[in-house]
C-alpha cells in the first residue's frame, strides 16, 4: 500500500453486519488513513455515534440539513480518495442506481464523478440479493464505474444460509487497499 495517508469516506447503511464495518474502519485507521463517516439513520439504530467517534477522532454524519452541513456533500467528495458503502442494504443499492438523493449518502452519491474509487459492499438477506430489483440495480451501478463487491456465503441473521453476506472485515481491507 502506498505510505501517503488517504481520506477515505466510510458509509454505513442498517444492516446488523455494522459491527463488521467498525472493525474495517479501525484497520484504516491504525493504518494511518483519515477517515470520516456518514450514517443512515437506519445504521445509528444498529450502531452509535460515538462508537465511530471513538475509532475515527471524528464527528458522524448523519444529516444534511445540520447546522453548517447545506454543502458537506459535496465538500465530502472532494475531501475523499475512495467512497465506500459497507454494509449496503438492498434499499441503498436500489436507491442509487435510481438516482433518488433523499439522505446524506444518496445526496453524497449523486455528487460523486467516479474519476475516484466508490466501493458497494453489500450486506442483506439472501432473497433481497438474488431479486431481480437489486441484480439490476447492481449492473447499473457497475456500468457507472462503481465497484460493488461480492458477498459471502453462509449463515445470515435471519437463519438462512446462503449468499448475501457481508465479506468478512480482511476481505472488505483488502478491496480498500487494492482500489486506492
Amino acid at each position: 500500500m502506498s505510505k501517503r495517508k488517504k481520506n477515505i469516506l466510510f458509509q454505513l447503511t442498517g444492516s446488523i453486519a455494522c459491527y463488521k464495518a467498525c472493525n474495517v474502519i479501525s484497520r484504516l485507521v491504525q493504518e494511518g488513513h483519515d477517515v470520516k463517516t456518514v450514517c443512515s439513520q437506519n445504521a445509528l439504530k444498529f450502531i452509535g455515534k460515538s462508537t465511530l467517534e471513538g475509532l475515527t477522532h471524528r464527528a458522524v454524519y448523519t444529516d444534511t440539513f445540520e447546522d453548517r452541513s447545506a454543502l458537506e456533500h459535496i465538500n465530502l467528495t472532494r475531501w475523499m480518495d475512495l467512497a465506500i458503502v459497507c454494509p449496503a442494504t438492498a434499499n441503498i443499492i436500489n436507491k442509487l442506481a435510481a438516482g433518488i438523493a433523499d439522505d446524506y449518502i444518496s445526496t453524497i452519491f449523486l455528487a460523486c464523478d467516479f474519476k475516484k474509487p466508490y466501493l458497494i459492499a453489500p450486506a442483506m438477506n439472501l432473497n433481497m440479493w438474488k431479486h431481480p430489483a437489486t441484480r439490476n440495480s447492481v449492473k447499473t451501478l457497475q456500468g457507472w464505474g462503481v465497484n460493488v463487491l461480492g458477498t459471502a456465503t453462509g449463515y445470515q441473521a435471519c437463519g438462512d444460509v446462503g449468499e448475501g453476506r457481508l465479506l468478512e472485515p480482511e476481505a472488505i481491507y483488502k478491496e480498500i487497499v487494492k482500489a486506492l
